[in-house]
């Protein structure tokens, strides 16, 4: 029995979104923005990287073609001649939101088919009955923030006040999210986590998708960092996701990065955590021999959003690319003759777009192993055709949503 990788690819969107303009996107395109800026650089001023967009490996398996069947175009770096081998399409979303909770429950198989809450962008921004409760219950003399902002500039603008009132930060973003950000070291790290679960109890009956904990470090505005020890206080999914019918099947199941948090750590197997993208990746890499047939591994590597996608850095994000790339190979000499690995995204995050917000997108989908053929997808209706692909491949049961698509 065959065994299935799921790498997502956190903010990697292709275009191409039907309903984009619904959301004020329409013509964003994360990769093509990016490729694009890459082919007119010829060095960017930090010195991460410079020129074309060399991502050789992910070319090889399809990834212009998933920008096309999007988009209708092709970036540069990624041309179609290059493509040699995997299946390769794209998806679009059909839930209402535009964040990861959302876009990997439907790339599980079960889209949210209902409206999240989201906050106004007034200031203050949260219902001040939520903010009294949580003062009273968390024992804190108030809050700062409480309005729409960038994570780390909102810590860099309220840090020295936070460490000398010991206030917590809290804002949000165009997602349905609470964030409490404090001090990891003068706050506490505990404190943080009890204050988010109060949180999370409070906005329960107002259908807020997450609360996250930002702890950081550092004592004035140009050295504060945020840490690895995020925490996301989620809703939990309906309980027929593609995890959930692995486990009820007995199937090993693995959770790399923050698929934990988002599926609220439910079916969610084995749970490894990494401090960025290429710790995420080792982790993969050192699962994936452990698991058994039948098994998944479900991934997801999200600097490419956090670092690189809400921080507006096109030439960041490329490097990032690069870089998983390189990573490729090793990952292909580990799959066995039948095993399915599928790349994807879960939204788009284009650094080349006004805000600093998520953009509506379809997503790649590349897929490969030992046994696929070069196969063109087209463009997908829902994400929920990579969970039903997996279902099928690993001989679970199907979902109510998705279609399966041929790979040989």
């Amino acid at each position: 029995m065959s065994r299935a990788v799921l790498i997502v690819l956190d903010s990697l969107g292709v275009g191409g979104a039907p309903d984009a303009a619904a959301f004020g996107d329409e013509g964003s395109d994360t990769l093509g923005h990016i490729a694009e800026r890459c082919a007119r650089l010829d060095a960017d001023r930090a010195g991460v990287r410079f020129g074309a967009l060399d991502i050789p490996n992910l070319r090889a398996l399809g990834l212009g073609e998933a920008c096309r069947s999007a988009s209708g175009r092709v970036p540069p770096s990624l041309e179609l001649s290059h493509w040699v081998r995997g299946a390769a399409g794209s998806a679009a979303e059909v839930s209402t939101g535009k964040d990861s909770q959302s876009g990997h429950w439907e790339i599980a198989g079960t889209p949210v088919d209902f409206e999240w809450t989201y906050f106004p962008r007034t200031e203050p921004t949260f219902p001040s009955e939520i903010i009294e409760a949580l003062c009273t219950q968390a024992r804190i003399g108030g809050v700062l923030g409480n309005k729409h902002a960038s994570g780390t500039a909102i810590i860099a603008e309220l840090g020295e006040k936070h460490l000398r009132t010991d206030w917590p930060i809290c804002y949000t973003s165009a997602d349905s999210v609470f964030q409490i950000a404090a001090h990891e070291e003068h706050f506490g790290l505990e404190r943080l986590y009890r204050t988010c679960e109060i949180a999370r109890a409070l906005l329960d009956p107002f259908n807020v998708g997450r609360v996250i904990a930002r702890p950081f470090i550092g004592r004035h505005a140009g050295d504060f960092a945020r840490t690895p020890n995020r925490r996301d206080y989620g809703v939990a999914p309906p309980p027929s996701t593609l995890l959930h019918r692995a486990e009820a099947a007995g199937r090993d199941v693995v959770s790399v990065g923050k698929i934990a948090d988002l599926f609220c750590h439910t079916a969610t197997g084995r749970e490894l955590k990494g401090r960025d993208n290429q710790a995420v990746i080792d982790r993969m890499l050192d699962a994936l021999p452990r698991i058994g047939a039948g098994g998944l591994l479900f991934v997801n590597l999200v600097d490419f959003d956090t670092l690189y996608g809400h921080r507006r850095d096109p030439c960041g994000y490329a490097a990032a690319l690069e870089a998983f790339d390189s990573r490729l190979p090793a990952l292909c000499e580990l799959l066995e003759p039948d095993d399915l690995a599928i790349v994807t995204g879960d939204h788009g995050c284009d650094p080349t777009w006004p805000g600093s917000d998520h953009t509506r997108e379809c997503i790649p989908v590349v897929a490969f192993g030992p046994h696929i053929a070069r196969r063109t997808l087209g463009r997908r209706r829902s994400f929920a055709d990579i969970g039903a692909t997996i279902s099928r491949h690993l001989g679970l049961p199907s979902s109510a949503h998705g279609t399966p698509f041929t790979l040989v």
